[in-house]
């Protein structure tokens, strides 16, 4: 593979390849062809620069990590991760030129289809307005309930609810079961809460029907939480748990072999310990969510991560909502 730009190139490989494999006349070859045999002779004796021998490291980097972390990385991540073991410095253009090349790339994430919830009991109000920045743990969680169709039975499917911390990302409680029901919202708010006994940070939802649920709200009015609620029609309201569903779907179904209920419950548990304990995250500087949170729970002042700014959405911004 052609990792540099050297001129001609493809017919040097063909040429030496069609040479070793078939004993093919090089002087013919190069007629057809249309380039010196001296060309070709030189380029074959080359010194190979820094710069294209780098690239080809590069490359099988690229291709090892890939292979052992299933497809999941993108460039940006790639670029961090192999940073991050190989105490190399290489830049993400750099990378992504080289994955290009490769015709290598992260799994896409599918469309989710669009449901109908009917119209809630009890709201709350949006207390959160997509202010999804927090300087120390426990100042705001955000849930929500998403499913995962079981392989090989029809209708049948498993659901996951989880809590998730906007300071580190971690999430501190998760609960499966094959039924999408308050018990399973309250379950997972008590082993939140049993992680974490002294919290009382702001908790968002969407206005699924366990959170309008009154006994939910009489949970967190008995714990001083105050509820905020995503408004009718914008996911957006509660994104980042929104994006860890997303980031669950495209890369779980890579790393592990899904044929039935229990290897579809292993592969969520472990995913997310996955998640917790080796996933790196370029916003916390190559930690996982796990080393954050350890390191902002143990000292007097936790460390203060800005979420980096999104130029296209700026950009948007600046267009339509002037």
């Amino acid at each position: 593979m052609k990792l540099g730009k050297l001129r001609h190139e493809s017919k040097y490989l063909a040429i030496r390849y069609f040479y070793t494999k078939k004993n093919w006349s090089i002087e013919w070859m190069c007629r057809q062809l249309e380039i010196s045999r001296a060309a070709y002779y030189k380029w074959l004796h080359r010194e190979i620069p820094y710069e294209e021998l780098e690239n080809i490291r590069l490359a099988e980097l690229v291709k090892e990590y890939d292979e052992r972390f299933c497809h999941i990385l993108g460039y940006r991540r790639m670029t961090s991760w192999i940073n991050h073991f190989n105490h190399t410095s290489y830049s993400k253009n750099r990378v992504h030129r080289i994955m290009k090349k490769l015709g290598i790339h992260s799994v896409i994430r599918k469309k989710k289809k669009k449901y109908i919830y009917a119209k809630p009991d009890e709201t709350a109000e949006n207390i959160l307005q997509r202010d999804f920045y927090a300087t120390e743990p426990n100042q705001k969680w955000v849930t929500d309930v998403t499913e995962f169709k079981i392989p090989g039975e029809r209708n049948k499917k498993l659901y996951l609810s989880a809590i998730l911390d906007l300071y580190d990302r971690y999430p501190i409680a998760f609960v499966i079961s094959k039924r999408n029901d308050n018990r399973l919202v309250f379950k997972t708010f008590d082993k939140a809460l049993h992680e974490n006994p002294n919290a009382k940070p702001v908790l968002h939802s969407d206005r699924g029907f366990q959170y309008t649920n009154r006994a939910f709200r009489t949970k967190l009015e008995d714990h001083k939480m105050k509820h905020s609620m995503s408004r009718v029609g914008h996911c957006i309201d509660n994104g980042p748990i929104e994006g860890f569903w997303g980031i669950i779907k495209s890369e779980m179904y890579q790393m592990y072999t899904i044929t039935n209920e229990t290897s579809l419950k292993y592969a969520i548990r472990d995913y997310i310990r996955f998640y917790r304990e080796e996933r790196f995250q370029d916003r916390y500087h190559n930690k996982t969510p796990l080393e954050v949170r350890i390191e902002a729970l143990t000292s007097d002042i936790a460390k203060e991560y800005p979420i980096p700014e999104n130029k296209r959405i700026n950009k948007y911004k600046a267009k339509w909502c002037a």
